[in-house]
């Protein structure tokens, strides 16, 4: 089983940057595929971002983030990243991090076995 918590929220103004960490327990987490998810007020929760396990080759982005959210990850430390960048205010949500067990990135909800509670990121005009 693993156990997942998010850090790094907070408030930021349009343009500013951010970078949200997930920190894993369990033994097993480099074998793991990670996702970022986010659900914003009144919306479905939606795909972000996802890093493949082991070596984190693969990686796959909404298009909506892509060229300005990078996601990572360090096994030596149980945690992946996700470097938010040109923030704009409808990236305001709650952020979730998942963990998958197959090893490759997935970017539905229901591939995902594992959930964090959440970080908020408030993105102001």
């Amino acid at each position: 089983q693993l156990q997942l918590v998010e850090s790094g929220g907070g408030l930021v103004q349009s343009g500013g940057s951010l970078r949200l960490s997930c920190a894993a327990s369990g033994r097993t987490f480099s074998s793991y595929a990670m996702g970022w998810f986010r659900q914003a007020p009144g919306k479905a929760r939606e795909f972000v971002a996802a890093i493949s396990g082991s070596g984190g080759v693969l990686t796959s982005y909404a298009d909506s983030v892509k060229g300005r959210f990078t996601i990572s990850r360090d096994n030596a430390k149980n945690t992946v990243y996700l470097q938010m960048n040109s923030l704009l205010p409808e990236d305001t949500a709650v952020y979730y991090c998942a963990a998958n067990k197959a090893p490759w990135p997935r970017r539905s909800q229901v591939d995902y076995d594992y959930w964090g509670q959440g970080t908020q990121v408030t993105v102001s005009s």
